[in-house]
């Protein structure tokens, strides 16, 4: 595995077309494709002959290859590619830049269907394609989308998620295995009992939790309401998790939150949770690994936080559905005009959990990493937006308003078996993480 992401360019063809024209869109490939990533990789000139491409394919160690056909070059080309790595493709097509009845200038288009069907032949992965100009926007945007998908596969693989406790009776939805969390996305499980938690925060002085409790204390409102031993508590809880996150390099974790908090502890872990997710550590409750996974990649997609909650109600007037969850939701997304309020838990009546409905925004995706009938993994995605609602229910919510009917997506969501655990992800990244699906060989359900 690479220290480093690297996206590398690779443009073959062979020297009998036209070559001002293959040496215009080369400059302009390397401007776009070093404009979305600075460190892409490119060659010194164009690839027009195997020997020179062994020679570039030597000094690279690519997670994504931007395979172009500068003009056209036959299959012997990719295959080479193909031989020495096993990394995402992302296969382009330049457009012909002059049609007036003269010289075919770059045969691009014949090109990429000769390195398909090698690439189809050496990977069982979809294949990803763009056709068109480098200063064209859809062009732009895939190649954006795509750098931004293999980044995530490559976080991933360094990626430490932590598994606290186990999943609640009736919840094994969000239950994983080491080895399947590693063979299917590079991510490396660790677990460990609530209880270890719990006892570690049941050791700490007074003193040793007053910065956390004044740090929850300034992201919130009305903590000081809730009863001093539950604050404290909660304050113990907050640095044994955060020192544990630290300490170990996790990047995303998983809870158990009931009944262990609410018996054996006496103060939920509710809250710790939000303080963790407003820190970037995605951070899921009732133990559910695949919604901490599905979070982790939200909130790396798009740099803040995301929520996390179970869909309770629907309004098929306003083609909306509302996600709501017990109170876990970063103290960032609430409303502005409430901020970030603290209650007790809905059901079991005991604080600090928070309570509040979450800020709009213009684009969203609704967004989870599930598992089918058969036990292989798929990507839901809804895009929509989340639209400027007060609080729902007691507990953290957000009114989301799809693109898609919300009736069709519901009832399809419902007969086809998904989790009842969704990510909102505060940004447009559909795209992203349909690219990312391809690349991890997973089913694509997408409502649009």
């Amino acid at each position: 595995m690479s220290e480093k992401f690297q996206v590398a360019y690779v443009p073959i063809g062979v020297g009998t077309f036209h070559l001002e024209s293959a040496q215009k869109e080369f400059d302009k490939s390397v401007a776009l494709l070093q404009s979305v990533e600075a460190d892409t990789v490119v060659p010194k000139e164009m690839l027009l002959s195997i020997e020179l491409l062994q020679e570039y394919l030597a000094t690279i160690s690519p997670d994504l290859i931007i395979l172009q056909n500068i003009t056209f070059a036959n299959a012997a080309y990719a295959s080479e590619v193909l031989k020495t790595f096993d990394c995402s493709i992302l296969l382009w097509t330049l457009r012909e830049p002059v049609i007036d009845g003269g010289r075919l200038r770059l045969n691009s288009l014949t090109g990429a269907y000769s390195a398909a069907n090698a690439i189809k032949a050496f990977r069982k992965e979809p294949l990803e394609y763009i056709f068109g100009a480098p200063e064209e926007e859809k062009v732009i945007h895939k190649v954006k989308a795509t750098m931004m998908a293999a980044k995530m596969k490559y976080q991933m693989k360094h990626l430490k998620l932590a598994a606290i406790g186990h999943t609640p009776q009736g919840f094994g939805f969000g239950r994983a295995l080491d080895l399947e969390m590693l063979e299917n996305f590079g991510v490396t499980l660790e677990s460990l009992e609530a209880r270890e938690l719990i006892d570690i925060a049941k050791g700490y002085s007074d003193e040793e939790i007053e910065e956390y409790l004044i740090d929850a204390t300034n992201r919130s409102v009305g903590l000081e309401n809730t009863p001093e031993k539950n604050r404290k508590d909660f304050a113990r809880l907050y640095k044994a998790y955060k020192e544990y996150v630290e300490t170990h390099q996790i990047g995303a974790l998983a809870s158990r939150c009931w009944p262990d908090f609410f018996t054996a502890f006496g103060t939920p872990v509710c809250m710790v949770l939000a303080m963790l997710n407003d820190l970037n550590v995605a951070a899921s409750c009732e133990a559910d690994t695949y919604g901490a996974l599905s979070m982790y990649l939200a909130m790396q997609l798009s740099q803040m936080p995301c929520f996390f909650g179970d869909p309770v109600s629907m309004n098929e007037e306003d083609n909306t559905i509302t996600y709501w969850h017990c109170g876990t939701a970063a103290c960032s997304l609430a409303r502005k005009d409430t901020g970030a309020q603290v209650d007790v838990h809905c059901n079991r009546k005991i604080g600090p959990t928070l309570d509040f409905g979450c800020i709009p925004c213009d684009e969203v995706t609704v967004f989870r990493i599930g598992k089918d009938s058969k036990g292989k993994f798929r990507f839901f995605l809804a895009p929509g937006e989340a639209i400027d609602a007060p609080k729902q229910f007691l507990g953290t919510s957000v009114v989301v308003k799809t693109k898609a009917n919300a009736e069709h997506i519901i009832y399809d969501s419902i007969e086809t078996g998904w989790e009842p655990h969704f990510v909102v992800c505060y940004k447009e990244v559909a795209d992203e993480l349909e690219i990312l699906a391809h690349m991890l060989d997973m089913e694509v359900c997408r409502y649009e």
